[in-house]
């Protein structure tokens, strides 16, 4: 019997019998067979495991000939079910890992991605690609951008019979965490992993919710939902317009939310009063800025990159500024841009090494730097940790408004990529750690002048950042950790 219901207010049927033909589809497409659960390992999680002490949980009849692997600890361990697509989610699910570790827990990630031969895995694959595709599309056709993607992005997933769907998928996803102990805790950084963690019989789960705009696709019914902002909690408390015109009768329960602040790693938090003294440090002694520019996952943003290099390149070529440019994993948007330097004759130096990254990040927080360095990885780790320790050393960090947003750091928002995004946008510019969006091309460019040139939107955001910090902002991560243990011990009881 399908759920017609979600915190009591009925979904149309229209929408439950889509939802039941989208599942239908795609186990037929992908051959799901509901009765292979897999018996879970632990295995190091390579450079994960190196910084937060991370294990992977994979399918142990897949794991390797000599590999080390575990059990799971269900006494100090959390797992954090996340998925692989795109930045933004890994990226939260990083920055639990590092509150994890740093409140003494065995971080244990859960990839629906990384079951390969899997209806779960290859279900995500084709929808990613497409919403990918989506994003890329949406740079290039300003049309597109306003009558489709924006309304993909923000309308058809804020309904809550949108939500009909993901519940029904969840039962492809579900058989690949049965192995997970009931009773532990389980942190999702979206919302596949925790329908999932749900139909598979698991209590203690938490949703952190990413951006800062109320949509239905992030909840999970029966999960508790951390939000990063005061209008977040707002939006979703009372399910703000999520009835497609239709009033609701029923709220997301009170004890099912909670205002957790930013989702930003410890790492980052501890280190936010010295790395505002570096940055105001410089602007006295008039050395050389930098500027952080970091792609997204969907790698959309190729043309505004070069465009920003082409602005920059006279300050560039007095010293005045210094770039890094984190190109993630994307060769071939790398191929793009360099060919854009090639025609400007800017040149570069290339970081493709992790250790030589984090070495170059290091000496950057106190040393001088200058010219163009670009940062391109093969491991998806360090393409999306590479803008996390790069940040700390940066003056201003230039992203669109994705979940870089909430990060401590003095920001310079470019176009969003998607409707959902705005909101982060002009969250950042009110709490005043970042810019207004800068959605034109003449906007870019006047912001990056006033940046370069003068010093005080860079001291207005340091001192902003340091408020903030001292009023909890940035503490989301600590207390989503919190919020799953608390949850997973009334569970016990």
């Amino acid at each position: 019997m399908l759920e017609s219901t979600i915190f009591g207010n009925k979904i149309p049927p229209s929408a439950i019998r889509s939802a039941e033909r989208s599942y239908r589809r795609m186990a037929k497409r992908f051959s799901f067979d509901p009765t292979r659960t897999p018996k879970l390992s632990a295995l190091p999680m390579g450079q994960a495991y190196e910084e937060f002490g991370i294990r992977k949980l994979e399918d142990a009849a897949t794991a390797e000939p000599g590999q080390q692997s575990e059990g799971i600890d269900p006494v100090h361990g959390i797992t954090i079910g996340t998925i692989r697509m795109g930045f933004g989610h890994y990226r939260m699910g990083l920055s639990i890992a590092s509150a994890a570790k740093h409140a003494g827990l065995k971080p244990y990630w859960l990839d629906l991605m990384s079951f390969p031969g899997s209806a779960a895995s290859k279900t995500i694959r084709y929808l990613e690609d497409l919403y990918n595709l989506g994003s890329r599309l949406s740079q290039r056709s300003k049309f597109f951008d306003k009558y489709i993607w924006e309304k993909v992005t923000s309308d058809l997933s804020k309904r809550l019979s949108y939500t009909a769907r993901d519940r029904s998928l969840s039962r492809l996803f579900a058989p690949l965490l049965a192995d997970i102990p009931a009773d532990m805790p389980f942190i999702s950084t979206h919302p596949w992993t925790g329908q999932a963690a749900l139909r598979a019989g698991l209590k203690g789960v938490v949703a952190i919710v990413p951006d800062n705009y109320p949509l239905a696709f992030h909840l999970v019914e029966g999960a508790g939902h951390a939000v990063q902002t005061s209008s977040a909690y707002m939006g979703y408390r009372t399910l703000r317009d999520m009835g497609g015109g239709e009033e609701l009768r029923f709220a997301l329960p009170k004890d099912d939310i909670r205002y957790a602040g930013h989702f930003v790693d410890h790492e980052i938090v501890s280190g936010i009063d010295a790395d505002c003294d570096q940055r105001l440090k410089r602007l006295r002694d008039g050395r050389t800025r930098r500027f952080l520019l970091t792609m997204g996952g969907a790698g959309a943003q190729a043309r505004r990159f070069a465009n920003i290099a082409a602005t920059c390149k006279s300050a560039i070529d007095d010293g005045k500024l210094a770039l890094f440019v984190n190109m993630g994993d994307h060769a071939g948007r790398w191929a793009e841009l360099k060919a854009s330097f090639d025609e400007i004759g800017l040149g570069y130096t290339m970081h493709s090494d992790w250790y030589e990254t984090k070495a170059f990040a290091q000496a950057a927080l106190e040393s001088d730097v200058k010219g163009v360095h670009v940062f391109l990885h093969d491991s998806f780790f360090a393409a999306v940790y590479a803008t996390n320790i790069l940040m700390r050393a940066a003056d201003i960090m230039i992203t669109k408004p994705s979940e870089l947003a909430f990060y401590p750091v003095p920001k310079l928002f470019i176009q969003r990529v998607g409707k959902h995004e705005a909101w982060g946008a002009i969250h950042g510019s009110e709490i005043g750690d970042g810019t207004l969006e800068t959605s034109s091309d003449a906007s870019l460019r006047q912001a990056l002048r006033l940046l370069i040139e003068d010093d005080d939107l860079i001291k207005l955001y340091c001192g902003n950042i340091l408020r903030n910090k001292a009023a909890g902002f940035y503490d989301g991560a600590y207390h989503a950790v919190q919020y799953a243990l608390e949850r997973a011990k009334a569970f016990k009881r």
